[in-house]
């Protein structure tokens, strides 16, 4: 178990932190998962998941005082009249506080939904119904608290409105009494600033720096780190391994492919040791795919031109916007030159090592 951490403030507003590369919509770095909500959902059925995203990301003493070891998940399905099955939420729990039960709902956002907030008033809701017909409720019909929380990773701001009440005009007299009122509390992971999220020893702050990280030697850090804090846990090594395996395959400039690793010590390992070997692997595949998909007078060419490309991506990743004359250089040089100065980006301390012999 890890040890209790102090809960990060939630930023005041999107300009608080500037946000890193992997919000930028062209250079989605480690975002774009498969299944994303299957991903978060699979690691968020683990209650050291929940535990520590609500220390680090949720900023109240009151709940950061309660017993997690009380944490228990409830089905987010519950069955209507006509007896079908509907899903609530991507994940709900519940953990005890002052002798009653809070329950927890938490949906997975990869992009902004303008209506999140009609969103997670429906899906409490449909909660409620369910501990109704459960009969999991209060003495003198009362019901239980919910606390919605919507965990977004997406790239572009967040400006949907935190309110069902901020969707719908009061009208003046009797009638703006009954417009609803129900907020979520909403986590948005490029809120926060990596720095701060690397010094917390906290599993929700190391899934979050994940899908941030841009090459492979970091995910081998994060990777280290979590194969100590996790201990015995295989579980939560398995899902963690497949996590990044899952990135690394899904990158846009690597696209690495994995042996089927579930030990995190191994795929340290893997990570630290072999990054250029399987850099290159994915190059060459890419082009050798290119050539057959090619077949036509110029594949040669366009070989060439897929090669700079990439290589003029990698630069601006790794240094920035680069002036119009060396990005002539680079589509104006040979394979072999290209090949060697894309190997070199992985190593150079500046942009004058990418060019070195």
């Amino acid at each position: 178990m890890l040890a209790a951490v102090s809960s990060l403030p939630l930023p005041a507003s999107p300009c608080m932190v500037s946000r890193s590369s992997f919000s930028d919509p062209a250079r989605p770095g480690l975002r774009r998962f498969a299944r994303h909500d299957t991903g978060y959902a699979a690691l968020f059925s683990h209650p050291q998941l929940v535990r520590d995203l609500l220390l680090a990301f949720v900023p109240d003493a009151w709940l950061h005082s309660l017993d997690f070891t009380t944490l228990e998940k409830v089905s987010s399905t519950y069955a209507t009249d006509d007896g079908r099955s509907k899903r609530v939420s991507d994940v709900v729990w519940r953990v005890r506080a002052e002798g009653r039960w809070l329950y927890l709902l938490i949906e997975f956002q990869s992009r902004p939904d303008p209506y999140m907030a009609l969103r997670t008033m429906v899906y409490t809701g449909l909660l409620y119904q369910g501990l109704i017909a459960r009969d999991h409720i209060l003495p003198g019909h009362r019901l239980p608290p919910v606390l919605p929380i919507v965990l977004y990773n997406g790239s572009r701001p967040w400006r949907a409105a935190r309110d069902v009440s901020e969707l719908i005009p009061a009208p003046p007299g009797l009638a703006g009494r009954f417009v609803p009122r129900m907020p979520y509390l909403l986590i948005d992971q490029g809120a926060y600033d990596p720095q701060s999220l690397a010094a917390l020893p906290n599993l929700a702050a190391a899934l979050f720096r994940l899908e941030r990280l841009d090459d492979p030697q970091a995910l081998a850090q994060v990777a280290a780190e979590l194969n100590l804090w996790l201990g015995g846990q295989t579980e939560l090594k398995r899902l963690f391994a497949q996590w990044i395996r899952m990135a690394l395959a899904r990158h846009p400039d690597y696209h690495i492919s994995l042996p089927e690793i579930d030990d995190l010590q191994e795929l340290h390992v893997m990570l630290s040791e072999r990054p250029k070997q399987w850099f290159m692997q994915a190059r060459r595949e890419g082009w050798q795919e290119g050539l057959a998909e090619g077949r036509t007078e110029g594949r040669t060419e366009g070989r060439t031109e897929g090669q700079a490309d990439l290589l003029i991506r990698q630069l601006i990743r790794r240094f920035g916007p680069q002036p119009e004359a060396m990005l002539s250089r680079i589509r104006q040089a040979s394979p072999g030159q290209l090949e060697t100065w894309a190997l070199n980006v992985l190593d150079a301390d500046d942009i004058d090592g990418v060019f070195r012999s």
